[in-house]
Parts: structure tokens; sequence; C-alpha cells
């Protein structure tokens, strides 16, 4: 079995010097995934891939040393049953993995996986399938790394069926609502959140496509799930984007150095524990990320360790390097009040629409926000530019009358794309990546 870790040093070598200093056997850490592809769908749309996607799956994490637990087309019972098993083994796992392919959906900010057998007349159905929020708290129990895979944003036709029964204050979103990767997570969706993602016409959806090809490449993980992310993204033609959420310190591995953990040959009477014994492991995680916010959460664990004043200073230094950016260089060259333009044309049944709102650089950071009363609809966009004007911006927000909208989605419905743009000194352009064409004139005040 591979070992994941945040050394840098290769296995045999440290195997041989564990043998020679005579300190015992090399411990394995233990690893558990939950697999599962629901497709055959008895109440709505079959899918194809989610079958295929769980069975190759399962069988790279086997490669890369996972113990499976795995479903196919699984029923609510069924559906139950596994995810109990997998949270008994995640409490006893140092890694565990929660892979889904199939239907699920958003409703009032909650995501629901869907079992074959489910039906969606009102709320109370939703009882019948698994929360995504108790996924999460199954997988912290797992003592180093846990990762939820939810290969799931498609489109479902029983969320229409909730909406015309759902309570005015209720919401049904589009796609799956943004899930938070708590701290030692990765949390990785194919698609952003309230999109609809493409099942494929291959043998796997696009996304599982991109997870099979980098999964077990021994390259360490948040790297690894940014390749998938980019593999998906370019591959749909820049429509879909992965929403990835990473919430880990250090540097893991699930094929790559691996790590080694001596035993003591004869353990004497139980020492009290030593609260700095792990201070220097992770001062080293801390001090390859580079981050104040790596610097500070060493001092929130080790604050009387030996580190704890070196944390410090890297602290004040890159604080008074933040403070002082501004003065420097040409990042102050875009400050200041621009006028922004969008101006999307018709797409399909989606009408075409102009929407102008206000904007401000500081220090090379763009913000711009609008929303219309009338409509209630919102777009904010946010970004960095560079010294050299190029820049791709982040805009999100809710949606406004379904006319206006692709595939006609309902008002209030979370939406979210990219820009790519060039600013001058006065003016600039750019233009929307995903879904629709619409185009952007920047014009400073």
């Amino acid at each position: 079995m591979r070992a994941f870790s945040s050394l840098h040093l290769p296995g045999f070598s440290l195997a041989l010097l564990a043998c020679w200093l005579g300190l015992g056997p090399v411990s394995a850490e233990t690893r558990v995934a939950l697999v599962i592809g629901n497709g055959a769908y008895t109440s709505t749309a079959p899918l194809p891939n989610p079958s295929h996607d769980a069975e190759d799956v399962a069988s790279s994490l086997k490669r890369s040393g996972f113990e499976v637990i795995q479903g196919i087309d699984l029923r609510q019972a069924e559906m139950q049953d596994l995810t109990i098993r997998f949270a008994r083994a995640a409490s006893k796992a140092d890694v565990a993995l929660f892979y889904y392919s199939g239907h699920a959906m958003q409703y009032n900010g909650v995501n629901y996986l869907m079992p074959v057998d489910a039906t969606l007349t009102d709320e109370a159905d939703l009882k019948r399938f698994v929360r995504v929020d108790d996924i999460v708290n199954d997988l912290q129990q797992a003592k180093n790394l846990r990762i939820l895979v939810l290969d799931s944003c498609r489109d479902n036709p029983l969320a229409d069926m909730l909406k015309r029964s759902a309570t005015r204050a209720a919401s049904v979103g589009r796609g799956l609502s943004k899930v938070e990767a708590p701290r030692g997570t990765i949390v990785s969706f194919s698609t952003q959140s309230g999109q609809v993602a493409a099942d494929g016409v291959g043998r796997n959806s696009p996304y599982t496509t991109a997870f099979l090809k980098h999964i077990e490449e021994p390259q360490e993980i948040g790297d690894i799930f940014r390749d998938i992310s980019s593999d998906v993204y370019h591959a749909s033609g820049k429509t879909q984007l992965p929403e990835l959420s990473l919430s880990i310190i250090g540097k893991f591995y699930l094929n790559g150095p691996v790590s080694v953990t001596v035993a003591p040959a004869a353990p004497q009477a139980a020492p009290r524990p030593d609260p700095c014994a792990a201070a220097e492991a992770h001062w080293k995680a801390a001090d390859g990320i580079g981050t104040v916010s790596a610097f500070e959460d060493h001092l929130m664990r080790f604050s009387s360790c030996s580190f704890a004043s070196l944390a410090k200073a890297r602290i004040e230094v890159l604080k008074q390097k933040v403070a002082l950016a501004p003065a420097t260089g040409e990042s102050r060259t875009f400050d200041g009040k621009w006028d922004v333009t969008v101006n999307c044309a018709s797409s399909g049944k989606a009408l075409g629409y102009t929407r102008t709102l206000s904007a401000t650089i500081a220090s090379g950071v763009f913000h711009a926000e609008d929303r219309d009363p009338r409509t209630n609809s919102t777009l904010e966009i946010d970004g960095q530019v560079s010294a050299d004007g190029k820049t791709t911006l982040s805009a999100r927000g809710l949606t406004g009358p379904s006319a206006y909208t692709v595939n006609n989605i309902a008002p209030g419905s979370p939406y979210a794309y990219t820009i790519d743009a060039q600013f001058e000194r006065s003016r600039g352009s750019g233009k929307r990546n995903e879904l629709r064409p619409c185009s952007f004139t920047f014009v400073k005040r």
C-alpha cells in the first residue's frame, strides 16, 4: 500500500533507516473510500455514465491503496446502509474519500443525493435522499485527509416538480449549493455551485474522465485537483468550471513520497503528552506554504513552542509587504473609479440585455457590484489586475427575469462565470467565458 505524507523522502531509504536503528516496523496508513454511481432512476431521467464512472473510480482508488465500499444503482435502504458502513470505517481511517456520480439537488441551500427509487412530490420526500452535510460530517472522523467528490450537478427534472409544490419561502436552486471545505478537507464539484454539468457521451462524464486521468499521479493532492478542474474547463470549451474548495495545511500525496511511523521497541510507562511534539513538523508545513494564515494557524496551535516567535516575525514581515505593495511598482496604474457596461447578445431562447454598474480598482484589486431593485437581480465582479493590465475576473450573482437567462431558469437562481479582460490606462475590454457571449467595456472616470 502506498502512503501519503507531507514528507519528501524516498520510502525505501526511510524503511532502511528504521531497520538500521532497530526501531521497529513501518506502519501503513488506513485509507477508505465510498464510491456510488446512481443512473438507473425509476421516476426521472436515467443517466448512462454513473455506473461506469463508479466502477472505474473504484478500480483506480484500489490501486492507490484504498479499501473501497462500492455501490451501483442504489435504492434508499441500500444507500443508507453503505453510508453507515462508511461512517464506521472513516472513524478508524487516516484518509477518507467519498465519490458520488448521479442525480442530486439543492433545497433551501441544503444539498441532497438521490437514490434510484426516490420520488419527489413534496418536501417530505426529501427524507428519502442522503444529505451531503451528513457525508461531510462522516468524513471529518478521518484523522488526516478528507475528500468529497460530487459528479452530480446534472439537470434534475424532479426539482421542477418540487418547485411547483414547495412553499413560497422555499428555494429550489439550480445545480448544487456551495460547500466550504472544513479544515483538512478537499471539496470538489463537477461544476460551479448553481450550475449544471454535462453527463458526457463516452463511457465517463467529462469530470470523471479528468479525475481518472490525474488521481493516480505522484503529485501533491491539491495540485491534482487543480489539474482536474483545469482539464474539465478546457475540455468543455470553457463552459464547465468545477467548484473546488481546499482547506489543507501541508503537502499530501496519494501516490508519491511515503511516510514512516516508527514504533518504540519497548515502551515504558506512558509519559505525559508533549504539547510541542508536533510543532516542528507543523512549522515546516506552514513555512512551506508561506502565507499569513498558515503562520497564524501555527501560532494558534503552538503558541508556547519554539517556533512561535519566528511565526510572529514572519507574519509581521508579510503584513508589511502587503502594506507597502501599493506604493511600489505599477500596481496603482489602474486605480480609480470605473464605469462598466455589460452587453449580452441574444443566445438561444435567452433575450439580450445591457447592464451598467460602477467599479473601483484599489491597489490593483477590482470590485464592482450592482443590484436591480426592480428585479432583485444582482451582479458582483472581483479580481486582481496585473501591472500589464491582464486579468481574469470572477462574476457571480442572482438571476433576474427568466426570459433573459440561458435555459430560462427561475429568477433568483445563483450563477457564476469568469471574464478575460485587458485594461489600458483609461479604458478596458473583456469577454465572458462561459455559457453565452457577453462583452464588457471599462471606462475610467
